[in-house]
């Protein structure tokens, strides 16, 4: 009965995770709650997001329920140096049975410190690309069940699919301010050739001097040339 209850409880857990992520929040919100909900799921000490910066090739905290500011401002770690990075090149989870005696295991004296002992590194994929680990840490001796293991990579692939919703969006928004530029300037140019004769490079030479020159966005320069001539 214990085990079903447990059970139930995991379902649960991934069904909030499920709507946290579909809810419309900050991405830091999702991942907050993302790690809280599953520390509380097993009962962890310490729950952190990691995310790869591959220009780097380095592992950098992103989320932890950790209260810890010792933990939580760990410097990043190599993926090549590292039982997160394993898990990162290696595709798969990773279990330590004791951080602490392991040499893989960066900074034992934090896990001293924090009283940490197993850890379960697994990794973030989504669309086939690993782009960080969810780490899972316990205070005593603990071996992850496969099962157990299943449900932690589901929960580290949903985070993986929030992060890559988040940097599409923010890629999209992006696109749609260059375009809005562009069509700004082109509309400024327009004016700049018809008003002041100028020629084309000349009328962007001038757009862009005047936005080094009064530190400003070349588009708030063209906006302000536009409402200038079209007011004549």
């Amino acid at each position: 009965m214990r085990k079903r209850s447990q059970r139930l409880k995991k379902i649960e857990a991934l069904s909030v995770i499920s709507s946290t992520i579909v809810s419309g929040k900050y991405l830091d919100d999702i991942l907050s709650q993302i790690v809280k909900i599953t520390a509380d799921m097993f009962n962890s000490k310490i729950c952190s997001i990691m995310l790869l910066d591959e220009k780097r090739d380095e592992l950098v905290i992103k989320a932890t329920q950790s209260l810890s500011e010792v933990y939580k401002n760990k410097p990043p770690v190599k993926v090549g140096s590292s039982i997160s990075g394993l898990a990162v090149k290696e595709r798969k989870p990773i279990f330590v049975l004791d951080v602490r005696k392991d040499p893989r295991y960066m900074y034992p004296q934090i896990a001293e410190k924090e009283g940490l002992c197993s850890m379960l590194a697994v990794p973030m994929i989504v669309k086939d690309k690993v782009i960080g680990v969810l780490n899972i840490y316990t205070s005593e001796p603990y071996e992850f069940k496969d099962e157990e293991i299943k449900i932690i990579q589901t929960i580290a692939n949903q985070a993986a699919l929030a992060i890559e919703n988040t940097r599409l969006f923010e890629e999209l928004i992006l696109t749609k301010e260059a375009l809005e530029t562009k069509k700004l300037v082109d509309r400024a140019k327009a004016l700049l050739m018809k008003h002041r004769g100028m020629s084309e490079e000349e009328a962007h030479r001038f757009l862009q001097k005047k936005s080094m020159d009064l530190r400003k966005p070349i588009k708030e320069i063209a906006s302000a040339i536009i409402l200038t001539f079209e007011d004549k």
